[in-house]
């Protein structure tokens, strides 16, 4: 199948490694060509514009930093255009359900299907082939998708065009605010005089266990925040999912605390670490940096 891959960031490069390792054609453009060109060697062709990139594509798939993005390429640089109709374009990047609607909208109208399939699992998961996918869109283009997403990982099926998204807020709502718990709750411990890493082990397989405290509470203990789902990103969604829950009428309370909380690390400079990093901001509250 001929795949087309506009986006090659942190998500971008291990998923378009997979699409060539599981044999497809990958073409592949991003903004920096460096970052596409790293995928040569996997064996996909680099182009410098995404309209070249796209041409004869059977399946497009885009990984873009937000809804506006998106839009940008899709649209305003001649992306849709140059694309054939017989194409379904699965929008892959984290973005408001208003957006992917409106995108599918404007495709439509060129007879192009769509589908936005939002991802779980960050980098460790698109490395290995075990992200959770959400997908929304008509049930005929997700079966037509399923042999591209079985490639990186478990997709399902969650409901019309829109819903992919509106699950993926849930997820980030999930994740950002047991983050924020499990890094003050680390921190409870280390202040009244326990060791955080014993702490984590002690919790271990009782209730509280979870995949954020054995991912990202190990990632606190080490006080490694390398950046694998940044701090900007988790609140680009937190700020989608408020804003989706003002259109329906939805009071969101535990999401606004958490969004106040990765706003206000982001202004003390932290952007660009982990979302795990919250525990720096946490700590420094605490006066425990």
């Amino acid at each position: 199948m001929r795949i087309a891959v506009l986006g090659i960031g942190l998500m971008g490069f291990p998923m378009g490694r997979r699409l060539c390792e599981a044999g497809h054609t990958v073409h592949v453009w991003n903004r920096t060509l460096s970052k596409a060109q790293r995928l040569a060697g996997a064996g996909a062709t680099v182009h410098a514009q995404p309209t070249d990139a796209v041409r004869d594509a059977d399946i497009v798939i885009t990984l873009l930093d937000n809804g506006s993005i998106v839009g940008q390429v899709l649209f305003d640089m001649g992306v849709a255009d140059a694309m054939p109709s017989s194409c379904l374009v699965i929008d892959m990047s984290s973005i408001k359900p208003v957006e992917a609607r409106d995108h599918a909208a404007r495709l439509n109208e060129r007879h192009i299907a769509y589908l936005d399939a939002p991802v779980s699992g960050g980098t460790i998961g698109a490395d290995n082939g075990t992200l959770a996918i959400m997908v929304g869109g008509k049930a005929s283009s997700f079966e037509r998708a399923l042999p591209v997403l079985n490639v990186f990982g478990r997709a399902t099926h969650v409901g019309p065009t829109g819903a992919g998204q509106l699950t993926k807020l849930a997820n980030q709502m999930i994740v950002g605010a047991t983050i924020g718990i499990v890094a003050e709750a680390l921190l409870l411990c280390e202040r009244g005089g326990a060791h955080m890493g014993k702490v984590k082990e002690a919790i271990t397989g009782g209730f509280a266990d979870s995949r954020i405290l054995q991912v990202h509470g190990q990632r606190m203990v080490e006080r490694d925040f390398t950046p694998r789902g940044r701090m900007a990103v988790q609140l680009k969604d937190l700020r989608n999912a408020m804003a989706t829950a003002g259109e329906i009428g939805f009071d969101a309370p535990i999401t606004t605390l958490f969004e106040q909380l990765y706003a206000q690390g982001i202004e003390h400079g932290l952007a660009d670490l982990d979302h795990s990093g919250l525990f720096v901001e946490l700590a420094s509250r605490n006066g425990m940096a």
